[in-house]
């Protein structure tokens, strides 16, 4: 019998890939085509071997833009410094962000995904002509093994998208959301940049904020989801990262104590709230 590591079985492995990805259907195209279990390319170890979860309780701390700036500068610095997370709160009456963001934008995009298969591979693909992608899992043909998600990606900066490239079923939705999320991410690190003493404005000149890419997962409902993941532990690159999370949730935020014990934290939907993360060029925090 060949070994996991036998060619035979790499060969195995890499056709099964070029299935999968030629199809241009994604995850959500295995749902469709009725599977009940997941297949071995997607299957996962125990993400939860190396730290468990934290007790009842445990979350990330919470900053509210209502209170007056210092208030909220001071617990924004204080939460990037030891949690590199936050839910921020009340941004739409402080920004001016419209209520029904960014959940018109979550439905577009669910929309979109769950188009007919033939509407949706006619935009699958692992370039980005015009800015633009739409496929599964970017590392497919790397990473050991693959994750239960499709994702539109959209860059939005510096260099703006084409238009047309992205899909119509949520083009001016994410368009829509790309320009309120810049908002709260140029107030976020004013923000940080006055909790930490800098200035409102030193960290966005620094940041470079106008380098902008919107990535827009979906998780197909799966059949055994204990055996796999929809993203594996990774940390965000670039500079801040604004999350907008749907009611499904699944979100986890792993934490260490002083005493060096860490455990992963679930970061549960909070309605109206969306969750900030700072990246890797002002802290790492690793998370899934």
């Amino acid at each position: 019998m060949a070994s996991p590591s036998s060619p035979a079985t790499q060969s195995d492995r890499a056709a099964l890939l070029k299935a999968f990805d030629e199809a241009r259907t994604g995850v959500r195209g295995l749902v469709e085509s009725g599977v009940s279990s997941v297949p071995a390319l997607f299957v996962h170890p125990d993400p939860y071997a190396s730290a468990p979860l934290a007790p009842p309780g445990v979350s990330i701390p919470v900053v509210d833009l209502s209170l007056p700036a210092p208030l909220t500068a001071a617990a924004a610095a204080e939460a990037a410094r030891t949690w590199g997370f936050f839910h921020l709160v009340n941004h739409h009456q402080a920004l001016g962000v419209p209520e029904d963001y960014p959940a018109r934008a979550l439905a577009a995009v669910r929309a979109f995904n769950e188009l007919p298969a033939a509407e949706r591979a006619a935009h699958y693909g692992r370039a980005m002509p015009g800015g633009v992608s739409y496929s599964s899992n970017v590392d497919l043909f790397h990473a050991p093994a693959a994750s239960w998600r499709d994702t539109i990606q959209i860059a939005f900066g510096p260099q703006r998208p084409d238009p047309a490239r992205i899909p119509a079923a949520c083009r001016d939705e994410v368009v829509d959301w790309d320009a309120h999320a810049t908002a709260v991410g140029r107030a976020v690190l004013g923000l940080l940049s006055e909790g930490l003493g800098f200035g409102p404005t030193r960290l966005e000149e620094a940041s470079c904020l106008e380098g902008k890419v919107m990535v827009c997962h979906y998780y197909p409902v799966c059949p055994e989801p204990e055996r796999t993941m929809g993203i594996v532990p990774h940390t965000d690159p670039g500079v801040l990262t604004v999350l907008a999370q749907d009611y499904v949730g699944g979100l986890q935020v792993k934490q260490t104590n002083d005493d060096g014990a860490s455990y992963w934290v679930d970061v549960k939907p909070v309605p109206g709230a969306l969750v900030i993360n700072v990246g890797d060029l002002l802290q790492f925090n690793l998370h899934h």
